[in-house]
């Protein structure tokens, strides 16, 4: 279905039924021409007929809230299509329209942003969730095919922020904190500042009601006061420009609520003590005429130490630009002042959308603002590159790190500024250069000065890296770099050495326990490989020798699940000889203590290697859950070693007779590890004896001697814990 054919579906469509079409198309009207205005009332009467019969939880028509989501853009003086695309942005989501439909009436461009939108509107950011992670994942992939795809999202949750009294406190409190842990930074990453702004402001409200309450009424008793006060420096300054030449606009201007908030917070501070509450904005047509007017504004106001900020010579990461000073005004008020150019003020009003400003002549996107759109392409690049490691968790708080920055500015040694999160270090700045500079890099001179890797750098230094030919990270780098791109690449790469050396390593210990059959792992039926990696759950050979080199498997283990149905006479998975001189980890369980003679078999654990249990052990049912890690063994002939064993006696109490049990144990030369003595009822002692001995045999000897002395009542073996079936 087409867009004329939808149309027929809207009884009287026209500006005057859609509520916001009038607003919107006056704001296109001043800036794009006539044809281009006409897809955009085409757009909006298609997704009134699209959306016929929805309503939103206010009772609107749905047509309503995307109709306003595109006047956001309007405002901003967005090009037609970016337009468009805020207009049908749910059509895909919330009706029958397809994607294709859209691409027949409105155009490729179009189509590939709504389906962009669409990927993401189910983006649910539940704090240190996996679903956090993977949704932003989604957003980053939809932003590095076209940019515009989050600037109308960002767009539509601006209005529904705006909108969000109707929803239920908790559902608006998700949204909230939603908007103001990615949203709002994400706006400010991509130096869309006046929407950063809103959408701080109405979170705040939304996510504390009461604090944004107490904060505007007291900025609202304090603003009576400093409007006199603004208007009498605003005056002065204004009057001094003129005496020097310089044509300026001079705007007063005052911090919104969620910056308030947010500085109390940092500094611990309370209102009073926030010193740049109000402030004034001085727009001036050229970057020299910033630092003369500048001079003009030291003049007149003693600056206060300190509070300078050079962004026009050093712009922040998401290109904004800006002189900013404070000044000590009347009676020691401190007052902070902001200069810049018209055209730095555009930029940090729309920041990446005006790249896709309609311009005169260019009806699609502006040429000049190139630079502001690579920089966000650097930043989402490096979100993806730093995405393809670590835990999704580990990855959206790197992200949280990566939009809070707290910026140092170092130079590299021909020049370049590199910005780094305030804390960084060496190595982080190794790894801001690149990826194979940060894995190869030995040492680093900070202004000449050989330092350490662990040196936290600050504003102005000039650092070189010395790097070498098979240098590899340390691992402990990760406990002390600050950028989520250094910690990353660190772990990735020592991941991948691990794996590597882990295969090899496993490779050579599978190869030795298969020597025994006359096999090795270039020569491992393939049948039998196949059986024993479905058996374990593995997809590949290598995945069973990484983990034979890690430790998680035993060599000698797998080796015998790997034999043929005949190799020289042994049946697949034959048992495994022990005795515990094999040069395996083996363990004797002391829930049954085993000794030679006992049926057994063994248990596969990490870190204890394998763990025989006597086969009556109540412990050995969980063979039947998990049979891949026990395995068929038989004691080795003629063992010449002791092992430990339980013996308990139920003996008269007596004066010394512990003593004298002892004595008829030592007798049959064997020594006593450890002994308990429990007392029973009337004058009936319990004690139990560890005694260390070579086999059955060896413990039924010890036992006859002990019955036989005249005190003791009765005396066996402990029994394992016993089998429920």
């Amino acid at each position: 279905m087409d867009a004329s054919s939808l149309l027929g579906l809207i009884p009287g469509t026209g500006a005057r039924r859609l509520p916001g079409l009038k607003e919107l198309l006056a704001s296109v009207e001043t800036y794009l021409p006539s044809e281009q205005v006409a897809r955009i009332r085409e757009a909006a009467d298609f997704g009134a007929a699209a959306h016929l019969g929805q309503k939103r939880l206010s009772g609107e028509p749905y047509i309503s809230h995307p109709l306003a989501a595109a006047q956001i853009l309007a405002e901003l003086g967005l090009d037609a299509d970016t337009i468009i695309a805020a207009i049908l942005h749910d059509v895909i989501e919330d009706t029958k329209i397809s994607r294709e439909q859209i691409e027949e009436s409105f155009g490729k461009d179009v189509a590939a942003i709504v389906d962009g939108v669409t990927k993401l509107h189910n983006i649910q950011f539940k704090s240190r969730e996996e679903a956090q992670a993977e949704s932003f994942r989604k957003m980053l992939l939809a932003m590095v095919r076209d940019l515009r795809v989050i600037i109308v999202k960002l767009a539509d949750r601006t209005h529904n922020m705006r909108t969000i009294d109707s929803m239920s406190v908790q559902k608006r409190r998700k949204i909230a904190r939603e908007t103001l842990e990615i949203y709002a930074p994400v706006a400010e990453r991509l130096g869309l500042y006046k929407i950063k702004l809103e959408l701080e402001d109405l979170g705040f409200r939304a996510l504390y009601p009461q604090r944004s309450r107490v904060i505007e009424r007291a900025l609202k008793r304090a603003r009576g006061n400093q409007k006199e006060f603004l208007g009498k420096i605003e005056k002065t300054i204004k009057a001094d420009l003129g005496r020097a030449g310089i044509k300026a606009e001079v705007q007063s201007r005052e911090k919104h609520l969620y910056s308030v908030y947010r500085k109390m917070r940092h500094k611990k501070s309370m209102l009073a003590q926030v010193v740049d509450v109000y402030g004034l904005r001085i727009l001036v047509d050229a970057p020299d005429t910033c630092y003369r007017t500048l001079g003009v504004v030291h003049a007149a106001f003693r600056p206060m130490p300190g509070r300078f900020k050079d962004y026009i010579a050093i712009p922040r990461s998401n290109g904004y630009q800006s002189l900013h000073t404070t000044l000590f005004g009347p009676n020691g008020v401190p007052l902070e002042v902001q200069i810049r150019t018209h055209d730095m003020h555009g930029v940090a009003e729309s920041g990446i959308a005006a790249h896709w400003k309609y311009k005169a002549g260019t009806p699609t996107r502006g040429s000049g603002d190139s630079a502001q759109q690579e920089r966000a392409r650097a930043w989402v690049s490096n979100l993806m590159e730093m995405q393809g490691s670590g835990n999704p968790e580990e990855f959206i708080e790197s992200v949280k790190v990566d939009l809070f920055p707290d910026k140092v500015y170092v130079f590299t040694p021909k020049g370049a500024i590199l910005r780094l999160p305030r804390g960084a270090t060496v190595v982080d700045f190794a790894y801001a250069v690149h990826t194979d500079v940060g894995n190869r890099c030995v040492a680093a001179k900070v202004d000449r000065r050989l330092t350490s890797l662990r040196t936290v750098l600050r504003n102005g230094q000039t650092v070189q890296i010395i790097t070498a030919m098979g240098a590899s990270p340390n691992p402990s780098w990760v406990s002390f770099v600050a950028t989520a791109k250094a910690r990353s690449a660190i772990r990735q790469y020592l991941k991948s050495l691990q794996r590597s050396e882990a295969v090899e390593l496993g490779t050579q210990l599978l190869n030795a326990a298969l020597a025994e059959f006359q096999l090795s792992v270039d020569r491992l039926d393939p049948q039998a490989l196949a059986q024993t990696l479905k058996e374990l759950g593995l997809k590949d050979k290598e995945e069973l020798l990484r983990q034979i080199g890690l430790g998680e498997r035993m060599a000698p283990l797998v080796a015998r699940r790997l034999l043929p149905d005949a190799a020289d006479g042994a049946p697949r998975s034959a048992p495994l000889t022990v005795a515990g001189t094999e040069g395996l980890l083996v363990t004797y369980a002391r829930c049954c203590h085993p000794i030679p003679d006992d049926p057994i078999i063994a248990f596969l654990s990490t870190g204890r290697g394998i763990v025989i249990h006597r086969d009556t052990c109540a412990n050995v049912e969980d063979y039947h859950k998990h049979p891949d890690k026990w395995q068929p063994v038989v004691w080795q002939q003629d063992v010449s070693r002791y092992f430990s064993s339980e013996v308990r006696v139920e003996a008269m109490n007596k004066v010394g007779m512990l003593a004298a049990i002892s004595a008829a144990i030592a007798s049959t030369g064997t020594n006593i590890g450890h002994a308990t003595v429990e007392r029973r009822d009337g004058d009936i002692s319990l004690i139990t004896l560890e005694v260390e001995v070579k086999d059955r045999k060896h413990l039924a000897r010890i036992v006859r001697t002990i019955r036989k002395m005249p005190e003791v009542l009765r005396v066996a073996r402990t029994h394992p814990p016993r089998r429920t079936s």
